[in-house]
């Protein structure tokens, strides 16, 4: 374990106020606030700067916290924190703050978060109002002992319990239809579904074209948007994409170009998906698992999970450059 106390902080209140004197209680960060104390019960855990972490030059299974590993933490703190806050926002609630700590794993000498996260570890306000507070932060406040405080402090960690099990619970479905102008496409679309799976997006495949048999897309359509299910469309037609372009002008539904394109022609092909009539609005992404992220972060507007899988994956590739340029240097120095 390394013994500092990381604390992710939308909202300014507690010992925030008392630090940071003329700062009134609510002032909201953007981004949160980082901010980091070392484990010290004797000395009451003061603040410590990221500098003050360095040059400590704290060592533990093989690995001295540097800059890097203070970096990880603390962009780690940060996506722990903004992954948490957006569960709660469907409960109506406000994740005002949260404390987490870190350790290094001993087999791979790497950073992980190494906490239990519970009502011990963040404020949490219905409605944003200070006054509905469930968190710990309730006992602390209690004036007197009794029963009766005792049971609505009981009360305020009921409901955090039941609430976060709803936060296992989706608020919405959705899915991606993929749209293939012909069945020598499925290559191409299969990578389409994969990614999609990998952010636990539901994804189906059809065959059918906007040139040959308009009258049959324009039908498929009407069937995914006659069930309320939120939708997004990738069309995947090569050549001359005439797909995508009708799919936008008759659905308000996201529509996501996404043409296999060949070596031959591919730099031809691709206006056809580009250069659009004026009152179309799809998109165009090449990569297919681009199509399936750009899926995703349509539909992680309202669904946490899927939100939660881009934020992880995008703290993922930071950390990952951040310890190749570690190496990097390490091994040029």
């Amino acid at each position: 374990m390394i013994p500092i106390e990381w604390v992710c902080r939308r909202i300014a209140t507690g010992s925030f106020l008392k630090r940071n004197p003329g700062v009134k209680e609510g002032y909201r960060f953007y981004p949160p606030k980082i901010e980091m104390f070392y484990k010290d019960d004797a000395a009451n855990d003061p603040q410590w700067s990221e500098e003050q972490i360095i040059e400590a030059k704290f060592r533990f299974a093989g690995l001295e916290i540097g800059q890097c590993e203070v970096d990880i933490m603390a962009h780690s703190t940060q996506a722990i924190f903004e992954i948490l806050e957006k569960a709660w926002q469907p409960q109506n609630c406000t994740l005002v703050d949260m404390k987490v700590e870190f350790g290094v794993n001993i087999a791979t000498k790497e950073i992980v978060l190494a906490d239990v996260i519970d009502n011990d570890s963040w404020r949490l306000w219905p409605s944003g109002d200070r006054k509905q507070q469930k968190d710990k932060q309730s006992y602390r406040d209690l004036k007197e002992v009794t029963p009766e405080a005792l049971l609505m402090v009981k009360r305020n960690f009921e409901w955090v319990a039941e609430r976060v099990e709803l936060l296992l619970k989706p608020q919405t479905q959705g899915r991606v239809v993929v749209l293939m102008g012909s069945p020598s496409d499925l290559d191409h679309c299969e990578k389409i579904k994969k990614a999609c799976g990998s952010y636990g997006i539901p994804c189906e495949l059809r065959v059918t074209s906007a040139h040959k048999g308009p009258d049959e897309t324009l039908r498929i359509k009407a069937e995914y948007e006659g069930d309320g299910v939120a939708t997004v469309f990738v069309a995947v037609a090569g050549r001359s994409n005439g797909l995508g372009p009708v799919m936008s002008g008759n659905t308000a539904y996201p529509v996501v170009n996404c043409p296999p394109l060949s070596a031959e022609w591919g730099a031809q092909d691709v206006w056809s998906s580009l250069r659009l009539p004026s009152g179309l609005a799809c998109s165009t992404v090449l990569s297919p698992e681009g199509a399936a992220q750009f899926a995703a972060q349509i539909m992680g507007l309202n669904n946490h999970f899927i939100w939660a899988k881009l934020r992880a994956n995008m703290l993922n590739v930071w950390i990952s450059l951040k310890q190749a340029d570690k190496k990097m240097r390490e091994c040029t120095s």
